[in-house]
């Protein structure tokens, strides 16, 4: 082949190699998309015609470390369920707290007692597995318990929500049952508004979506009940090797034939973070937990099976369009970039038709998520609007109106951009897509550096919230990559939950 042809051949060969990296941007987008348009078919695939009333003896395990603000109101909330008192016992087990937490549950235990119990362990913070096991070996030792509900501190469960989650186990094939949880403090931040639109998108529509695949990702840690049998076939104890125990226990139930369900009628409030500092901590945790888990269950991925529905290739495909969203992000700015540098016409269609479908996807999430939670949605009006941020929220403009920013902005003040200032415009965009989560990092280092309330939220605002969840992921890569240590980092509550 002769040296012109054989540089014809190598330019195209690299141009397919690049277009298939920046049409990887729209993956996540499309699986999102697949995901929610399953949503309304939960109205007809759910397991609400195999459940019936019922109410287990059900034994509450609450691991406490220095919780001494929420526990209280915890207990005395979970006294107050509509669910028969001789049925329902509360084990608090307290992980060597420093605080009044001790005095407090021993004073619950006088004010009912038989049905509240206080359990210490005098040597802690070896993490919230551990302090769980300790009290399942506790009630597993006695025959009372038939289901067991394994919560956090701070979470307040609505009166109706044990026996809406209790009625499941009425179908033998259930192993666990999950509820909403929904961010509930009683005074709302800009960053409490943003969890709460999150949180509908991740549980309500999400979890709606994996009843209908038949393969649920991960039983929520604050709500899961378990049959006294499902907590038996796990061991007795809950997993202490990763830090996500609650998604290793989901699959280990689902891998020995028996069924989760998340149940959205079933509503817990839980106080979430307030600051991004104090977020990125409690996020790397549970992203952390996702890669080890995604490592340890490496044999299951896209290997269909007739025992559960964690191989089907619908559910792998949710899976990782999550988890590995921000290499996609990096892929797709690396291929836009080097092909409009190449002068390829295929950057600007490509960089088009990723961001029309991700803003038609965006568009679709929302309007179902606001009719699965208007009171969250009226509330996080602002939020909804600005999940991805305002500069994403430009890119996207300049997809759906190509020439919008570079022509017609500034003609209207009689100006007309440079051709390079065109060239910066569309490397800058093409590169935003993953240079966002920079940005995302830069709001952690504002606020541990104590950055002013309202100079975050605009921030945030700009740079959205969305791109913090994929940052942090990211991290979770690179700290896990360095073996950085496991460490349970447990999130301040300040019992803001509403009562």
């Amino acid at each position: 082949m002769s040296g012109p042809d054989a540089a014809s051949v190598a330019g195209t060969s690299l141009a397919v190699v690049l277009t298939i990296l920046a049409l990887v941007g729209a993956v996540p987008a499309l699986i999102m998309a697949m995901q929610f348009l399953l949503v309304p078919f939960h109205g007809l695939r759910n397991h609400y015609r195999r459940a019936a009333p019922l109410t287990p003896r059900v034994a509450v395990v609450v691991p406490a470390w220095n919780e001494g603000l929420v526990i209280g109101a915890s207990i005395d909330r979970l006294m107050s369920l509509e669910y028969p008192r001789g049925q329902l016992r509360v084990y608090v087990v307290d992980d060597a707290s420093t605080d009044d937490t001790p005095d407090v549950v021993r004073a619950k235990e006088r004010e009912y007692p038989g049905s509240v119990y206080h359990l210490r362990r005098e040597v802690g913070g070896e993490g919230k597995a551990h302090t769980l096991n300790h009290g399942i070996r506790h009630i597993l030792a006695e025959d009372w318990m038939e289901a067991m509900l394994i919560m956090d501190a701070d979470v307040i469960y609505l009166p109706d929500s044990l026996r809406k989650m209790t009625r499941h186990f009425a179908d033998p094939e259930v192993g666990a049952v999950t509820a909403y949880i929904r961010e509930g403090s009683a005074k709302k931040s800009y960053l409490s508004r943003f969890i709460a639109f999150e949180y509908v998108l991740s549980q309500l529509g999400s979890r709606r979506a994996q009843n209908v695949l038949g393969a649920m990702a991960c039983l929520a840690g604050g709500a899961q009940l378990h049959t006294r049998r499902n907590i038996e076939d796990l061991g007795g104890q809950i997993d202490t090797t990763s830090l996500a125990e609650d998604t290793v226990t989901t699959f280990e139930t689902q891998l020995a034939g028996r069924r989760v369900v998340f149940d959205p009628a079933a509503v817990v409030l839980a106080e979430e973070p307030h600051r991004v500092g104090a977020l990125w901590k409690q996020r790397l945790r549970w992203a952390r937990g996702n890669v080890q888990l995604t490592k340890r269950f490496r044999h299951l991925w896209f290997r269909p099976s007739r025992a559960h529905r964690l191989g089907s290739i619908s559910f792998g495909l949710t899976w990782f369009g999550v988890f590995l969203l921000p290499v996609f992000m990096i892929l797709a700015s690396t291929g836009l970039i080097s092909l409009y540098l190449m002068e390829s016409p295929l950057s600007s269609l490509i960089f088009r038709s990723m961001w029309i479908v991700v803003g038609c996807s965006y568009i679709y999430t929302v309007v179902l998520s606001v009719q699965l939670d208007p009171a969250t949605a009226r509330s996080a009006w602002r939020e909804v609007l600005f999940f991805p941020g305002i500069v994403s929220m430009i890119v996207m403009l300049s997809a759906f109106f190509p020439g919008l920013f570079t022509e017609r902005v500034p003609a209207l003040f009689g100006m007309r951009m440079l051709d390079v200032g065109v060239d910066i415009w569309y490397i800058s965009i093409y590169a935003w897509i993953s240079v966002c989560m920079i940005g995302a990092w830069g709001a952690k280092r504002l606020d541990d550096a104590g950055a002013p309330g309202w100079l975050m939220a605009l921030y945030v605002y700009v740079v959205g919230y969305g791109p913090i969840l994929c940052a942090v992921t990211f991290d979770s890569y690179v700290k896990e990559w360095r073996g950085a240590a496991m460490v349970w980092d447990k999130t301040e509550k300040t019992g803001r939950v509403l009562g």
